[in-house]
């Protein structure tokens, strides 16, 4: 039963494309039905801010936690909306054709799963970051926006603030002269999640639907919500969670469009005496060939324990050029230094979800999906995925303790056989939300 509606979903993913071309896209004042997939945390957010917008209307959600499911329901029609169609199976959502976009807000390891699926059903895509749980579905990701001709936008939302895009713009006119080298760091105070043992799953969560595609592991309390991220099966570790907001910005103030083709890590739990599997501690360094000769390096620090901001920021970044500097906060804004540290130009703000939406939204309208790179959505499944490619390549660099070399065009690690396997993962055999080509 699960591979025939599988192959349904796949089957009648052209005829969804060329019924969103004709008919919704198409009517520009018609509101766009949408659907949530994911209700709790960052979902919530972006379900409060899709409510009030006049273009669409969420018409199903999916969770599989019921009491999500039903809390979400209520913020629907509290605004007014009609009851949507809320399930905790995702291949029902999927599978009516009158939807032309989902929000996906589900753990990491749903990510690529859930996207590829909707993309395949001729669904928009707007997918939370890291867009991938490994490399191999990140790229399985641009390949099923291209042959489906989907908008696939990425949860980095600073890619559409004002704030951001306006220092992005300083750098580019040689502001602060040929950026060298950028920086990103997360640093914050974080809770223990403390030690569990195997346990029976609350009675208003379907985990079996939780786990998914993924390699099974028992249900225990200290693996969800939230805490999902620092499990190695589920999650990316803080550095994919917010880590991942700061190395995009990194990446895409420092100017490279390709991957990297060196890396090197260290880290490890200086600090946390508990169930995490990630370091709450890491360092590190990507370096990437330059045109001119020159390379170019991106750094990475975590400190998941400090009771302090870094550089005035708690995450933040900064730009090192050969004439001067800029760093910046989504929270605050951004200073640009010029030589002997010279306050230069600032701009205060911070970064909001909205304009992202907007811009999802927009591209969807005007068509603009596999189109030229300038015509795409700001945070482009192809940028997400580069950004993401960093956040794995650095866990797997910190988890061997070695340095690692990279083919960016093969998107292979070289002469590692051990870290090379480790840009993939295992799955649940014949699971239905299993990616082709894993």
């Amino acid at each position: 039963m699960a591979s025939t509606r599988r192959d349904m979903i796949r089957g009648g993913a052209a005829v969804a494309a060329s019924a969103l071309a004709t008919g919704a896209v198409a009517a520009a004042d018609a509101p766009l039905a949408v659907a949530l997939v994911g209700c709790g945390g960052m979902g919530r957010g972006h379900l409060e801010r899709l409510v009030k917008r006049g273009d669409v209307r969420v018409s199903h959600l999916c969770d599989v936690d019921a009491e999500r499911l039903a809390a979400a329901r209520k913020i629907v029609t509290d605004s007014g909306a009609p009851d949507p169609h809320a399930t905790a199976d995702l291949r029902e959502t999927l599978a009516d054709r009158a939807l032309a976009a989902v929000w996906i807000a589900t753990p990491d390891h749903w990510h690529g799963p859930a996207a590829i699926l909707a993309a395949d059903a001729g669904k928009h895509v707007y997918v939370e970051k890291p867009c991938a749980h490994n490399v191999r579905e990140g790229r399985l990701m641009i390949d099923a926006a291209r042959r489906n001709n989907v908008v696939m936008q990425v949860g980095t939302q600073s890619r559409s603030a004002p704030l951001i895009r306006s220092a992005i713009e300083r750098l580019r006119a040689g502001a602060i002269g040929e950026v060298l080298v950028a920086k990103a760091w997360n640093s914050q105070r974080r809770g223990s999640i403390g030690h569990a043992m195997p346990s029976d799953p609350p009675a208003t969560l379907h985990y079996d639907h939780w786990v998914g595609p993924a390699a099974w592991q028992p249900y225990q309390k200290n693996l969800l919500p939230g805490v999902w991220r620092f499990w190695r099966g589920f999650g990316c570790g803080d550095i994919g969670n917010d880590g991942v907001h700061e190395i995009d910005i990194a990446r895409w103030g420092l100017g490279v469009d390709t991957h990297p083709d060196a890396v090197a890590g260290l880290g490890g739990k200086y600090f946390f005496d508990d169930d995490q599997q990630f370091p709450d501690t890491q360092y590190c360094v990507w370096e990437w060939p330059g045109a001119d000769g020159r390379r170019r390096q991106l750094v990475f620090e975590q400190r998941d324990w400090s009771p302090y901001v870094q550089e005035g920021h708690e995450n933040g970044n900064a730009f090192y050029g050969t004439k001067g500097m800029l760093v910046l906060g989504k929270r605050t804004g951004w200073q640009l230094y010029g030589e002997r540290n010279k306050l230069v130009e600032e701009e205060k703000g911070n970064v909001d979800i909205g304009p992202h939406h907007d811009d999802f939204l927009d591209c969807i309208r005007r068509g603009a999906t596999a189109g030229a790179p300038g015509d795409r959505a700001h945070a482009d499944i192809e940028e997400g995925h580069r950004s993401a490619v960093l956040v794995h390549l650095g866990n797997i660099a910190c988890s061997l303790r070695r340095t690692l070399r990279f083919d960016p065009a093969a998107e292979q690690v070289v002469g590692d056989a051990e870290a090379g396997a480790l840009l993939r993962r295992a799955y649940r055999d014949g699971h239905w939300a299993v990616p082709r080509g894993v």
